[in-house]
């Protein structure tokens, strides 16, 4: 869901479309890590103590989209939930995460044998839809979903449907089988 593709990925303006904010983290985190860490720890601190701090400065580069979707009641109260919980201990998940992001995955996704979804809103600015569809084009067999008039946080929306996919083929447990205690 929102996907990016590999940092190195051939025949991909992997900037293009994106927001300036993550532009500069992932330009920060190639170029200086330890500057991006720098930023991101009293970042994270200030939206630990106020997670809709982090909505109020993604605001400007909402689309009209996302604006519609984080300003539901129910999904903006559960995203604020997952900003605290995410950052509870520490800015280093975040941090992570941008560093993965930033460098080559080390396998070619054109090896992936197992099904994939790859789900995207049209619209997004944060990771923009150029990424999902050359996953799409590497990966054999994927199902993809570009939404025309979908931006990023829709995919929240989207998510049930992505977990039913992902249960189609789990099998059912067998109830009368002896569980290990």
């Amino acid at each position: 869901m929102v996907g990016l593709a590999p940092r190195d990925a051939e025949d991909l303006d992997w900037f293009a479309g994106m927001a300036a904010s993550n532009v500069r983290e992932y330009t920060t985190a190639t170029d200086d890590p330890e500057e991006l860490a720098a930023r991101l720890i009293p970042r994270a601190d200030g939206i630990r103590k106020d997670p809709g701090r982090l909505l109020d400065e993604l605001r400007r580069e909402l689309t009209d989209n996302d604006r519609m979707i984080v300003s539901d009641a129910g999904l903006r109260s559960m995203l604020l939930r997952n900003y605290r919980e995410g950052l509870r201990h520490s800015a280093y998940g975040w941090i992570d995460d941008v560093l993965a992001f930033s460098r080559p995955w080390g396998f070619d996704p054109a090896d992936i044998r197992c099904p994939v979804l790859i789900w995207h809103g049209e619209l997004d600015v944060f990771s923009p839809v150029g990424h999902s569809r050359w996953l799409a084009r590497r990966i054999p067999g994927a199902t993809t979903n570009i939404v025309p008039s979908a931006a990023h946080f829709a995919a929240l929306r989207a998510l049930p449907d992505v977990l039913n996919w992902l249960l189609r083929d789990v099998p059912a447990p067998d109830l009368n089988e002896q569980q290990p205690a």
